[in-house]
């Protein structure tokens, strides 16, 4: 699918009206798969969009990496060891799970489940091989790629971060083309260049699967 169009001027209403009205009949929850390359602005989109609607929630990954200052176990992150993270492998409990960075992440499947069986819509913010795993098992989820305007302006974004060593930047930016060249895999690709007009698209694309 080309890149989403710009929503109508209406979309914010009938969006609430949709998501956060006060049914009288079970909604069908729907899960929304996120990604994108490290970097591109996919959590800044995600906070302005939640900030407009806030009956979508953002799905919680297990994860093997340590706390970052001000993280919450539970909130930001199921923190487990590694060894904790092999068992639920082991039995089933992940709907997709990655090693990214050193360290392992994966979406615990039974809150999935529970989230949409409350009919809730849940966005699901993980890389391109959990987004691959998700669409083998979940293929009814909607599928949303983030593209950087270019490359060179994701890895001005990356070195703007101040967080990364320079063979961490070269790791991220190879990584990056990768994920890239799997964008029209994806049901939407929405290039963040403009915040709002990205946001509009992101959206916009919701919009279309509410309608649907």
């Amino acid at each position: 699918m080309a890149v989403s169009t710009p929503p109508s001027p209406n979309l914010h209403q009938h969006l609430r009206d949709s998501l956060d009205g006060l049914p009288t009949a079970p909604r069908i929850g729907r899960l929304i798969v996120f990604t994108g390359p490290s970097g591109v602005g996919k959590g800044t989109l995600l906070r302005a969009l939640r900030d407009r609607y806030p009956s979508l929630r953002l799905s919680i990954s297990a994860t093997t990496r340590q706390p970052r200052p001000g993280e919450v176990d539970g909130k930001d992150y199921y923190f487990v060891s590694c060894e904790q993270f092999q068992t639920m492998v082991k039995n089933g409990e992940l709907l997709e799970w990655a090693e990214f960075a050193g360290n392992f992440y994966g979406t615990p499947k039974a809150a999935v489940q529970r989230h949409l069986e409350e009919g809730e819509w849940l966005i699901l913010e993980i890389e391109l091989e959990g987004a691959r795993q998700v669409r083998d098992t979940f293929p009814q989820a909607l599928q949303l790629f983030v593209l950087p305007p270019s490359l060179d302006e994701l890895e001005q974004r990356i070195r703007q971060r101040g967080k990364d060593s320079e063979e961490a930047i070269v790791r991220r930016m190879a990584r990056a083309q990768v994920e890239i060249d799997a964008a029209p895999e994806f049901d939407v690709q929405i290039v963040n260049d403009d915040l709002e007009i990205a946001l509009q698209q992101l959206e916009g694309a919701i919009f279309d699967a509410v309608d649907a």
